[in-house]
């Protein structure tokens, strides 16, 4: 009941890559949490784009500033910078900024008439936020918290493409907005899931206590 579809030796792979363009950022000059900054505001424009029924322009900028993400975290492994508060702004920012585009999507779909999507745009929230607070518990318990099937950029990538697909042309792939529909739909299934599986991982460590 712990399991996730992203392994840790692929988070590895993944923050590998990710080191060289960080130094590349760092030389420009940008520390850690400029760019924790930076990722931030692109999000804050991802969600204006979904108020906006923006969907394509709303997905390509939660991928793109989901993948600009691992930057901040990996410049400051590599420099030597991390510290105790920039791992704050950044878990903070993320969720936040993620929080917002649901918000936007919930806004867009209202304006479009799209009543379910403004109810899953909703669970979506709810749920991923359920993801984050149960990690955030856990470890100031003293406790590890952070298992499960829907880490945030697996919800992410599903956000992305439910968004990049409502924006193409019905006449190209069909169904439009329904493919957001879905993409919250799963994302708050696999979020309440998370979230249970979180759960029962605490009290199986209070249980070894």
């Amino acid at each position: 009941m712990t399991g996730s579809f992203v392994s840790p030796a692929t988070r590895q792979r993944v923050r590998d890559l990710a080191t060289p363009i960080a130094r590349g950022l760092g030389r420009l000059g940008l520390t850690p949490n400029a760019l924790t900054i930076i990722g931030f505001l692109g999000t804050c424009v991802a969600a204006l784009a979904a108020a906006g029924q923006a969907w394509l322009v709303a997905g390509v900028m939660v991928l793109a500033f989901g993948i600009f993400d691992l930057f901040d975290g990996a410049l400051a492994r590599a420099t030597g910078q991390a510290s105790r508060f920039g791992a704050f702004l950044d878990s903070t920012l993320d969720r936040t900024g993620e929080n917002l585009v649901y918000a936007g999507i919930a806004i867009g779909a209202a304006a479009a008439q799209f009543t379910v999507g403004v109810i899953l745009a909703g669970l979506a929230l709810t749920f991923a936020s359920m993801v984050t607070y149960t990690r955030a518990k856990a470890e100031s318990l003293g406790l590890h918290g952070e298992v499960g099937f829907a880490p945030r950029e697996i919800r992410l990538v599903f956000l992305a493409a439910g968004l990049v697909l409502a924006g193409i042309p019905s006449g190209v792939l069909g169904f439009g907005q329904a493919w957001l529909g879905l993409a919250l739909l799963v994302i708050a299934a696999l979020a309440a899931i998370t979230t249970a599986q979180r759960i029962l991982h605490v009290r199986e460590q209070l249980k070894e206590g």
